[in-house]
């Protein structure tokens, strides 16, 4: 199945109440879970979260290292209005900064950031070059990048079945969004040339799980 673009930043009031109403705790604590085992026991770290939404995945990781300093990029307006509310909800301000910015040209200052992750973002792109190498910019020498995301299925009624089994019970607008996500995504041999392509062949690709590929490794340095 070919892919099919979706748009790249979802910026509807509607979209982003829809996202941050959906049950994501399964999938969320499993990234957070996946991205702490990954960086090891470090206590303290400046991290970047690109792609942020509603702010629910910088909330988990902070929980389970408070001592991590994180700042989340959204283009969306509307997600970072509900990613603020959850964030002063928490008390996380202080640990927690918001940025309303492109990921493809965040402003960030390269070589800054112990650990650089992403969840989700990958599909709403239509340049993954540029994505990785604004990705492969921001670390110091040594970090950490952890990019997970849909992988497309062979077919229409495969997405339209795990769109069944996962989100059943969503919104009819959170079901729609999911399927031409999953249309929108890239396989895994996709991303294996795109990482080629952009000098980053060091980087590991993997399967995850039924829906979802893992990028991760460490950036030049040690």
């Amino acid at each position: 199945m070919n892919r099919q673009p979706e748009k790249e930043v979802m910026d509807g009031s509607a979209e982003a109440a829809a996202y941050a109403a959906a049950d994501f705790s399964a999938v969320n604590d499993a990234f957070a879970d996946r991205l702490i085992d990954l960086s090891g026991n470090v206590q303290a770290a400046v991290a970047v979260d690109l792609g942020a939404g509603p702010g629910d995945i910088a909330l988990r990781i902070w929980r389970r290292r408070p001592g991590w300093r994180i700042v989340a990029v959204d283009g969306s307006a509307a997600m970072l209005r509900l990613a603020k509310e959850a964030i002063d909800k928490a008390g996380a301000g202080r640990w927690i900064d918001l940025l309303e910015a492109d990921a493809l040209a965040s402003g960030l200052a390269g070589g800054t950031f112990d650990i650089v992750y992403s969840n989700s973002l990958l599909h709403h792109i239509r340049d993954p070059l540029a994505l990785w190498r604004s990705m492969a910019a921001l670390p110091k020498p040594g970090g950490l990048l952890f990019l997970r995301d849909l992988c497309r299925p062979a077919t229409g009624e495969q997405a339209r079945q795990i769109v069944q089994n996962y989100a059943g019970g969503e919104s009819e607008l959170l079901q729609k969004e999911f399927f031409d996500s999953l249309l929108a995504a890239y396989t895994v041999e996709e991303v294996r040339s795109q990482l080629t392509s952009a000098g980053l062949g060091r980087l590991s690709v993997a399967m995850s799980s039924d829906r979802h590929l893992d990028v991760w490794g460490q950036m030049g340095g040690v």
